[in-house]
């Protein structure tokens, strides 16, 4: 129970990577984690979305929209998981105004006692708000190599990397595992 009572939030839409989200719904709390998947709930009390690989349903409850500043402190770690939530998460109706994902992010990267996860197309939620990656260290999925580089970012070519004290990226949601233990590890030590 390396990391009891600290609260970790993992973003979820639809086409998200079973593997991964299971093994988060099951590490984490195996560790003493308090696991909440947060979506845009778009004014329903709740949604099902369905996996990428199995079409597996998963329903979710719990809404990033208008969660206060003192909500979003009591949460240790903010995920934003691989496959295609990113890209989902990242739609807005008004195309001159930030998708409220990605506002709900750049409140985390605001925050630093906030740890922040990003694995593999997790990255494109960072696309609107390039500012939040431009000069940190990070991998991600091979594909978005080169989106790395335009936002600005410092690529660099390994499974898992830690830039900071509040950004851990990884490079696929095949590495979940090597992203989730080091997550649990800095959260263990702080």
């Amino acid at each position: 129970m390396r990391i009891q009572g600290k609260k970790i939030a993992v973003l979820l839409e639809s086409d998200f990577y079973e593997h991964e989200i299971w093994y988060y719904h099951y590490r984490f709390p195996e560790d003493g984690a308090e696991l909440h998947f947060l979506t845009r709930l778009w004014g329903q009390s709740a949604i099902t979305f369905k996996g990428h690989e199995y079409h597996a349903p998963f329903e979710c409850r719990e809404s990033f929209e208008d969660m206060s500043d003192e909500e979003l402190r009591s949460y240790a770690a903010v995920i934003v998981p691989s496959g295609m939530v990113a890209d989902r998460l990242r739609y807005t109706e008004d195309l001159a105004k930030l998708p409220p994902a990605t506002v709900f992010l750049k409140r985390a990267f605001a925050e630093p006692g906030i740890l922040k996860g990003i694995i593999c197309h997790g990255l494109w939620l960072t696309a609107p708000a390039t500012e939040l990656v431009s000069g940190r260290r990070l991998t991600c999925h091979p594909n978005l190599h080169g989106d790395a580089i335009a936002y600005g970012a410092q690529f660099v070519d390994e499974d898992v990397v830690v830039d900071g004290d509040d950004l851990v990226t990884g490079r696929t949601g095949g590495h979940a595992h090597l992203f989730a233990r080091r997550i649990i590890d800095i959260l263990a030590g702080r």
